[in-house]
């Protein structure tokens, strides 16, 4: 398996901070791949495919996504449920320092004063 953006995120000392099912903050590499197991486990072959990057200023990129797999206790796909969200990115030297994982994209543009 690939690792996640989050995990790439937190290998480097970042925080990650996410809303939805499981919500939370973790610093560094040990706290997310705990959170990461834990949501993962609950899907089968679950996907995060990137639809847009989006450059909101010099220190912050905002990526929406949809998620794809198959719920493993209740067999519903989530395409079948609303699954697109959005990271945020905050960016400083080339390096991510945080990121923001919103379930649902609607709560990211919310928070940002944005619309779609």
């Amino acid at each position: 398996m690939r690792p996640s953006h989050a995990a790439r995120v937190a290998e480097r000392g970042a925080d990650v901070m996410a809303d939805g099912p499981s919500p939370g903050t973790w610093t560094g590499l040990a706290g997310m791949t705990g959170a990461w197991r834990d949501y993962l486990s609950t899907w089968e072959e679950y996907r995060t495919v990137v639809d847009e990057y989006r450059e909101l200023d010099d220190e912050r990129v905002l990526v929406f996504h949809h998620r794809t797999g198959r719920g493993k206790a209740s067999g519903m796909g989530l395409g079948e449920m609303r699954t697109g969200g959005a990271n945020l990115l905050h960016v400083r030297d080339r390096k991510v320092t945080k990121m923001v994982i919103y379930f649902h994209r609607d709560r990211a543009l919310a928070d940002l004063g944005l619309k779609e």
